[in-house]
């Protein structure tokens, strides 16, 4: 079965913005502490699935990442709204074979269909990370430009879609840690991240419109295009 994987909790929101939009300034957000350097990053990820999105239509996430802190395969399974259950395996040298110790956990829902890739994102992220008076992560802000497509006939890529999208999410912890409390719906997990969204909905219905089912499918649904002030449900 191969090296068991790792397991956190992983607590997040989404938000979808216009490529024009510019990130408020989040100093004075995390209580007394501070707001690190951005910090940049290229990944790369391939999104497996059934040809029918069983996996999808689930709400779990099945990919292999190059690049960035945490390079690897991951296996993300609904929790609760906005938290879910992720378990890690390292990449290793076969790209294109869904680690055991990972395609164990789906196959009640895959069956006998075989796994592919459905979707391939490319990231262009730019990280900041919300850190306690005392030098602890608290969240990190991810400001991200993807691209992603899905494959073409035979190994011919499909029509490129590119959109932009922040998120937000609390430090990783443990399944079973309650941790401090709260999530990024609520406001406890840090306590005065709130930001001022200002994306065109028509603009992002239009984008989506174009999106192949496939490619919808992979990503985490996300918040509505226009918030003021605190995120919410």
């Amino acid at each position: 079965m191969g090296r068991r994987p790792t397991e956190h909790l992983e607590t997040e929101l989404k938000f979808e913005v216009g490529l024009d939009f510019v990130l408020p300034d989040l100093g004075g957000l995390s209580g007394g502490g501070a707001v690190t350097a951005p910090d940049a990053a290229l990944l790369v990820a391939s999104y497996f699935d059934t040809a029918d999105l069983r996996l999808a239509k689930a709400r779990i996430t099945l990919r292999r990442r190059t690049g960035g802190d945490d390079a690897g395969w991951h296996l993300k399974l609904p929790v609760t709204a906005g938290t879910r259950r992720e378990l890690q395996v390292p990449l290793g040298d076969d790209a294109a074979a869904v680690p055991p110790q990972l395609a164990s956990q789906v196959s009640a829902w895959v069956r006998d269909e075989p796994l592919q890739v459905v979707a391939v994102l490319e990231t262009r992220r730019t990280v900041r990370r919300l850190t306690s008076a005392g030098g602890e992560t608290l969240a990190e802000v991810a400001d991200d430009v993807v691209t992603g497509r899905v494959p073409g006939p035979g190994v011919a890529p499909g029509e490129p879609a590119t959109w932009r999208e922040i998120e937000v999410e609390l430090a990783p912890r443990r399944a079973g840690d309650p941790g401090r409390g709260g999530s990024p719906a609520d406001g406890r997990g840090c306590p005065a991240v709130k930001f001022r969204l200002q994306a065109r909905p028509a603009a992002r219905r239009a984008r989506r419109r174009h999106r192949p089912a496939a490619l919808t499918g992979t990503i985490t649904r996300r918040r509505p295009a226009r918030i003021w002030g605190q995120p919410r449900a």
